[in-house]
């Protein structure tokens, strides 16, 4: 990745909606040479997706918690991993280090939707011993936005 893919993609976090001409002022390139440059980090898969950004609040689900789970020694994980990516819930689900297996990242609109989650969709998939979850009081910054490499020298 060079500067001007870097410049490119900092730019569409910031704005995924951002034209071609705003977009080729940040690369330094035509509005053309803008436009192939974005089409080639999507086909190698440095952009995954466009998406908006939406307010949980205003969408619902203003509880943010975080579940960590362990499971029984042996098992295959493979169910609960499955179970995980087909709830909407489920922001984020992560292989950890420590005395936990995953972490899992929820939004939910209320405790009563957590408590039923975690009883019935976490504690209830094969192979899950404990879990503890924590409440998110206030989330002073919450982002999707990466820090972008530094361009690779050819």
């Amino acid at each position: 990745m060079d500067e001007i893919d870097r410049n490119l993609i900092l730019a569409l976090q910031q704005d995924s909606a951002a034209g071609l001409a705003d977009l080729s002022k940040a690369a330094g390139l035509s509005v053309s040479a803008t436009a192939e440059r974005v089409k080639r980090l999507e086909e190698r898969g440095v952009i995954r997706g466009w998406r908006i950004e939406l307010d949980p609040v205003a969408a619902g689900c203003p509880l943010l918690a975080f579940v960590f789970v362990a499971m029984r020694p042996g098992r295959d994980d493979t169910p609960f991993i499955k179970a995980m990516k087909k709830q909407e819930a489920v922001l984020e689900c992560h292989t950890v280090t420590g005395a936990w297996c995953y972490l899992v990242k929820l939004r939910l609109p209320d405790v009563a939707a957590l408590e039923r989650f975690v009883s019935e969709e976490v504690r209830g998939q094969p192979g899950v011993e404990r879990t503890e979850t924590i409440l998110a009081l206030a989330s002073p910054k919450e982002t999707q936005i990466l820090p972008v490499a530094p361009a690779q020298e050819e």
